[in-house]
This record gives C-alpha cells, structure tokens and sequence, in this order.
C-alpha cells in the first residue's frame, strides 16, 4: 500500500504553483514535478525539428517517440529528452507562445498524462499543473487550486522575468497572460478549472511563502486529525 501522498496543484499562469509546490515537496520530503515543462520541453523539440504546432499528428508521434526521463535535480523531478536535461531552452519567448497549443492537443496530452501518472503514483510527490486534480490524479489525497487577481499575476510574472535580466513589458504580459486564461480554460481536452473538492486559496494578498504555509497546515493538520490515508489512484 502506499505510505506517501499525492498532493495536486492547479491554477493559472502566475499564481504561485510552481514556487508554492517547490516549497511544500521540500518541507516535507517530496518531489516536485512541474508538468508545464513537459508541454514546453516537447513544445521545444517540436520547433528544433520544424514541425507547426498545429501539426498534431507530428507532435502525437514525437511525444511517443521520444525518450523520457526525469531525474532528480534540487529537490524536483527534472525532464531529460534522449538523455539531455531540457535546460534554460524551453523558456525561450517562441516556446512559451506555442507551448499552450501544443498542450491542446488531445493525443499529446494521453501521452504526458501516462508520463505523469507513472511519476506520482507511487506518491511521495506534489505535482502542478492545469488538470491534475481534475484529470491526472482526480483521487489525489490533496487537491489544491491556487488563484490570485490578473494584476498580481502580471506583477509577479513581471518581477520573475526582470530577476533573469529579460526586458519586459507589464502590458504585454497581462495581454499574453489573459490570452493564456482564455486558451487553458476553453480548450476542449482537459481544460483548466477548478476540482468540485480542491481547497481554493486566493494568492493575491498573500506572499509565496505564506500560501505554502498555509497549504502546510492544511495538509498537516488533516494527518493530526487521522483524516487523510493515502487513497488508492488509477
């Protein structure tokens, strides 16, 4: 039987999962998986090898195709492609625009999804993403669903990408930010929503670290109270 948890995180672009999930996985001894840079490492070899994101035959074929591994680096579950870390390249600007249509594509998303699945089942993991408490792991012992206003998004988003010395514009990165909200919550395949029995927490007056916190305890307290066993997953 299974000793350790499967805690899911879901939430829009900018609201904290990534540095929230790293946090908690830490805290408690876990492994952090970011499965937004599944999508933008396949997304990445897709435009090495000139297929259009729109080519979802192509991109199916080479999801399958692929090697795919994931080894620890710093605490989290990093994505290697035929043996080589992905690295700072799936962050390129072009990779981030196009990463959100590949990651529509239904066939792609049954691929990374098994990929996914094999990572935390076993538990002992916090995983983020767009639908993993609503596809992945829909019986995860811990379902959370991060939100924060579009103004503190940007803000934060804008902050991030300064701090790795990027010229940006706050503007620019509320527009693309919206056109993100729009395209992950209206895509037909899994689209980003909130879980009937996730824990809302709205980040926008919050600092990273105290939404972790605040996940912290909630996670902690439950185990106090003998309420939460690891449940059994598909």
């Amino acid at each position: 039987m299974r000793k350790k948890l499967i805690i899911a995180v879901d939430g829009p672009a900018g609201a904290g999962k990534s540095d929230v999930g790293s946090f908690v996985a830490r805290e408690l001894g876990y492994w952090f998986v970011n499965t937004g840079e599944m999508y933008r490492a396949l997304t990445w070899k897709a435009l090495q090898r000139g297929i259009s994101p729109e080519d979802e035959r192509a991109l199916i074929r080479l999801a399958k195709e692929l090697k795919w591994e994931f080894k620890p680096v710093d605490g989290a579950l990093r994505t290697y492609l035929n043996g080589r870390p992905v690295g700072q390249a799936i962050r390129a600007e072009k990779v981030g625009r196009c990463s959100s249509q590949v990651a529509s594509v239904a066939g792609v998303r049954k691929v990374l999804r098994n990929l996914q699945r094999r990572l935390g089942r076993s538990g002992g993991v916090v995983m983020e993403g767009r639908d993993i408490t609503t596809d992945v792991f829909p019986n995860a012992d811990f379902k959370f669903y991060l939100d924060a206003s579009l103004k503190e998004r940007a803000l934060r988003r804008y902050r991030q990408l300064r701090a790795r010395g990027k010229r940006v514009d706050l503007e620019h990165i509320k527009q693309w930010i919206l056109k993100r909200d729009f395209q992950d919550s209206r895509r037909k395949v899994n689209p980003l929503r909130k879980a009937e029995d996730a824990v809302v927490v709205d980040t926008t007056r919050m600092t990273l670290r105290q939404v972790a916190r605040y996940l912290l305890r909630h996670i902690l307290s439950a185990q106090r109270m003998n309420r939460c066993r690891p449940k059994n997953v598909r």
